[in-house]
């Protein structure tokens, strides 16, 4: 008897590895409400007015765009070398003097409403269009920094930087656009600033597909939270408007079809009636209606919500990755509640984005204001973003208790 031959899956066979039951309408695909969801295209990224109104507008839409940024750049630096003190206080005086971190603040600010922005060194005597060699910035050259977020600039999007190293595959130029300056007398403009002149910041990063239809750019990070940010200040904005119903008045009138369908005299005697009533029913005032007229009065009940704010204010939180003390303001809730864990993590938070997008802008514009500046920098020169973290009394006097 020959053996039967073992069947092997083709490329058409189907695979579920979902659970399924149609009699009982369950799982994906079964034929209920749940199996219509879908996900929807709206890239409010591009809409830069949109943004704009909302970061303009929106307090949770300001905070959100603002507080990481604030945080990458308020506490500095700390450098670890074998400098002088003196020159070490130079060192830091220069760079508040070229307005390094409030520069780099704003850039991290558009970039995170706009989904990009750059950052462009200022080196008198040199040509924007040339590589930038921190070596050849003469003394008192290093004039600052200008900030440009995504549509202020054109990229290069047919030349790329091909060389290998961090900036591999972005563009090689960005040009200052005439679109937003109105005006030629716009610093660069129409100028071609070459890449390694730049501090490169984006919003949410994608992947190459989606990068490439956004102008090698990322996204806004408002745009992943656009649902979440309209049912959080839908619900806030119908909380507050219950306050002014907080009870509906229902009048009971006789025969008021009848009189809705003569109008004229009639209709306006009852209009006429229910104005008086309005304007004598106050906390000291009477109600006087007719004997054959009735008033109910039908209260609402506030219970709720709360919970139901507290709720969306928390998607918005982890949807943005900022604890809900920093993003709204609000003491942690609970039984001996501090916080003290949800800002850990999110200082954590920061310092990872500090380390991916903050250092090599550091590495690369330190050297040239250091320079400009005529302070030596020692080889083995490092630095560390200090830590937002403050200790407490008590951690500090046992950190103080351990050391000695």
């Amino acid at each position: 008897m020959a053996a039967k031959k073992k069947s092997t899956p083709t490329q058409d066979a189907k695979t579920e590895d979902s659970f399924q039951n149609f009699g009982a309408r369950m799982g994906w695909g079964a034929n209920r409400l749940f199996s219509g969801g879908t996900y929807g295209f709206h890239p409010v990224s591009r809409e830069r007015t949109l943004v704009e109104w909302m970061y303009r507008g929106s307090w949770v839409v300001g905070v959100a765009v603002d507080c990481v940024a604030d945080d990458m750049t308020r506490a500095g630096i700390e450098i670890n070398s074998t400098m002088p003190p003196d020159d070490i206080e130079k060192l830091q005086a220069a760079l508040q003097a070229s307005m390094f971190w409030p520069r780099v603040n704003e850039a991290a600010k558009w970039a995170r409403l706009y989904g990009g922005a750059i950052m462009v060194a200022q080196v008198e005597g040199q040509d924007v269009e040339t590589p930038f060699r921190p070596e050849t910035v003469g003394a008192g050259q290093f004039k600052g920094f200008l900030v440009y977020d995504r549509w202020m600039v054109d990229p290069s999007l047919n030349d790329l930087v091909q060389e290998p190293g961090p900036d591999v595959g972005n563009p090689k130029f960005y040009r200052v656009t005439a679109s937003m300056t109105s005006n030629i007398g716009y610093p660069l403009y129409n100028k071609n600033i070459h890449h390694s002149r730049v501090a490169r910041f984006e919003g949410v990063s994608l992947p190459w597909q989606q990068k490439m239809s956004e102008n090698l750019w990322g996204i806004s990070v408002i745009e992943r939270l656009f649902d979440r940010l309209i049912a959080f200040d839908s619900a806030t904005t119908g909380t507050a408007q219950l306050i002014y119903k907080a009870y509906l008045r229902v009048m009971k009138v006789k025969k008021l079809r009848e009189i809705l369908s003569a109008g004229g005299k009639a209709e306006a005697n009852l209009a006429k009636s229910i104005s008086a009533i309005r304007d004598w029913q106050t906390n000291e005032g009477m109600t006087v209606i007719d004997a054959d007229d009735e008033i109910d009065f039908h209260s609402y009940t506030f219970s709720g919500l709360d919970n139901v704010l507290i709720q969306l204010g928390g998607q918005l939180s982890g949807a943005l990755q900022i604890p809900v003390v920093r993003l709204f303001g609000q003491a942690p809730a609970g039984l001996n509640a501090t916080g003290d864990s949800d800002w850990k993590n999110y200082y954590d938070g920061i310092l990872q984005k500090q380390e991916q997008t903050l250092r090599a802008s550091v590495a690369k514009f330190l050297p040239a204001i250091a320079q400009s500046n005529k302070i030596a920098l020692p080889d083995g020169f490092n630095f560390q973003f200090r830590s937002l973290w403050q200790l407490k009394d008590d951690e500090r006097v046992s950190a103080g208790s351990s050391l000695a």
